[in-house]
């Protein structure tokens, strides 16, 4: 039969065939209701559910090679962070946690005091006697 896997009859399929098809159409059925129409259209010709979840993985998420680029560059603008010239610290504060927020979903972790000692070093020179108040 050239390797072809040829599908048993409904009929002689056993509960535990039965168990594992049913679960698979009813997530199938949880992952695209949730879709757009052109995710649906990417992954309604999979046969399972596993290879739609896959393709969605890779479509938003993106390979492994992807996220690790994206995670050094993330670690890149952290390292290089600063406040920019008439940047509000509301906007500073935006952009900073967007950063953090981005790199902690990539695996990366820090703890408060790092995280206070970079805002408050990325601060510029207006903002210097509230950092030395604070710091003190």
């Amino acid at each position: 039969m050239g390797g072809k896997v040829v599908p048993t009859e409904f009929s002689l399929w056993t509960s535990n065939e039965n168990k594992k098809a049913y679960y698979d159409v009813k997530a199938k059925n949880i992952i695209s209701s949730t879709l757009t129409l052109d995710e649906f259209c990417r992954v309604s010709i999979y046969e399972s559910t596993k290879e739609m979840w896959d393709v969605l993985e890779v479509t938003h998420e993106g390979t492994d090679d992807v996220k690790r680029l994206r995670k050094n560059t993330l670690i890149q603008e952290y390292e290089m962070f600063r406040m920019k010239i008439g940047e509000s610290i509301c906007d500073v504060q935006k952009r900073f946690t967007h950063i953090v927020n981005h790199l902690l979903t990539l695996g990366k972790t820090f703890d408060k005091e790092e995280l206070n000692i970079k805002i408050l070093t990325s601060l510029s020179r207006t903002w210097q006697p509230k950092v030395t108040a604070i710091s003190e």
